[in-house]
């Protein structure tokens, strides 16, 4: 009895595990073939899912058209309006969801709705990116997966497969540059270079699931999730409401939007940085712009002068830790006073500048205090070594004289 049960669990395991969809086009060739061949790094099918959840069919028939009977629910390939809805019966699905992983958002339709990409799909504009354009389709694999078409490595390739599209992209008045840029820009230089995936991607701005544009008004708001202090400077600065009033967009003004370039100091410079697009260098605007570029600058070469006395104390085998602490600091000011720029606020960059050039001040002295200890010791060095040689040489006499008379002796005897 107890066998024939397991042979009818077994039975039905078995029955349920079976999935001709896939056997079937296995056996076939080029696109046929493809999904069987995808469907393996899905992960749809890793959780138990298979083709019927979304063609619909019976997945256990060998007939081909009762696999593929209408009465059955088949509803073959998706058209690409379709597929949003599609994927959000399961994905809108809060209790369903929650079974299968609890941190999952089930609001992803809902958002691509309000996305440029939505608006235009539900207006028949069926170039749009849905669902499959982003995740793939039958080899759909989780985001932290690296090989994920939406891995942050990754996803800047995904959405030049159409922003790079010139052809594409003239049909919306869009330019076609924009990955190009952001592989220029800072952001990708850490994220590609350094590794960190925090760093913004194309979806850090313009968001995933409800992709749109960054307006004027939220441009600042945008950049300020990573750059929290420079928008807290900037919102009091007196180009806020310039910028408001102009309909400018904020930070876009001075570092561009995707080919953000490191900034540097020399984009105070009237003549030729950011500054001089709006101010001649003779305005009270363009006055201000070199005064806190000539600071920045004074405490950058203090800093520079400084750190070279340390790393030649250090070379010579010098303590300088406590020294290599309060440049720390002193670096750190800098810093400080590159942020504080966003307030374009003289004084207020002025005390942080002050503050780091005590502190380098004080550091300077101490490498100064450094290299003359290196140099008494080396003197010291010096008089020891000539001491010895002096007691090497008396040594050396001694014995010779001694071995002298030794000889004159033998030879008055003999």
């Amino acid at each position: 009895m107890r066998r024939t049960i397991t042979l009818l669990l077994l039975a039905a395991a078995a029955a349920w595990a079976q999935d001709t969809c896939v056997e079937c086009h296995e056996s076939l060739e080029g696109d046929l073939q493809a999904p069987a061949k995808a469907w393996p790094n899905d992960v749809h099918r890793a959780r138990g899912f298979g083709c019927a959840d979304c063609h619909g069919g019976d997945p256990t028939a060998m007939d081909p058209e009762k696999a593929m009977s209408r009465a059955k629910g088949f509803r073959g390939a998706i058209r690409r309006t379709q597929i949003p809805n599609l994927c959000a019966r399961c994905h809108s699905d809060p209790d369903l969801m929650h079974r299968y992983d609890p941190q999952q958002r089930v609001d992803q339709l809902a958002q691509y709705r309000t996305s440029i990409h939505g608006k235009r799909l539900a207006a028949g504009d069926e170039n749009v990116a849905t669902c499959v354009d982003c995740h793939s389709v039958h080899d759909i694999r989780e985001v932290k997966d690296p090989l994920s078409p939406v891995y942050p490595l990754r996803i800047v390739v995904t959405c030049a497969r159409c922003h790079a599209d010139e052809k594409l992209m003239a049909n919306y008045n869009l330019w076609a540059t924009q990955p190009e840029d952001y592989k220029a820009s800072v952001h990708w230089k850490a994220l590609a270079e350094r590794g960190d995936l925090s760093a913004p991607s194309c979806a850090s701005c313009h968001g995933n699931h409800g992709a749109t544009p960054p307006q004027v008004s939220s441009v600042a708001a945008v950049c300020g999730l990573c750059h929290a202090l420079q928008e807290q400077f900037f919102d009091k600065s007196p180009h806020y409401q310039a910028f408001t009033d102009l309909g400018l967009s904020g930070c876009v003004v001075c570092h561009g939007n995707h080919r953000i370039e490191h900034p540097t100091d020399a984009m105070l410079s009237v003549e030729d940085g950011v500054c001089g697009k709006c101010h001649e260098a003779d305005s009270p605007p363009g006055k201000t712009a070199a005064e806190i570029q000539g600071m920045l600058t004074k405490l950058a070469e203090e800093l520079d002068r400084s750190r070279a006395v340390l790393d030649e104390a250090r070379t010579a085998g010098i303590e300088v830790s406590e020294a290599d602490v309060q440049w720390a600091q002193g670096r750190e000011k800098l810093l400080k006073a590159r942020v504080t720029v966003h307030s374009f606020d003289a004084d207020a960059v002025r005390r942080d500048i002050d503050e780091g050039l005590k502190i380098t001040a004080a550091v300077y002295q101490a490498g100064l205090d450094a290299l003359k200890e290196r140099d008494r010791r080396r003197l010291g060095l010096v008089f020891s070594l000539v001491a010895i040689a002096i007691t090497i040489i008396g040594l050396w006499l001694a014995i010779r004289s001694r071995e002298q008379r030794n000889a004159s002796r033998k030879a008055a005897e003999g």
